[in-house]
């Protein structure tokens, strides 16, 4: 039963995990533009460009069930680098 009620979750759509993932990139892009003190727009482009983005969309590194905090800090190590 609780199988079936996850399979019928519409929080499980790809669509509405794609919303999330966005949501959770302008938060992550937010807080780099803070840190950084650069335009949110840059700060966004810069975080699309890295490897710490293609891991948080890469399900096998695990990455997406970290905190938007820090997701922030492996990009910031990644750019020390």
């Amino acid at each position: 039963m609780l199988e079936q009620n996850q399979q019928n979750d519409p929080v499980n759509s790809p669509e509405i995990q794609e919303i999330i993932l966005s949501n959770r990139i302008g938060q992550i892009a937010a807080e780099l533009a803070k840190r950084l003190n650069i335009a949110p727009e840059r700060a966004l482009e810069l975080f699309y460009t890295s490897k710490t983005c293609a891991n948080l969309h890469d399900k096998s590194t695990g990455l997406y069930l970290y905190g938007n905090l820090y997701v922030a800090d492996e990009f910031m190590r990644e750019k020390e680098y």
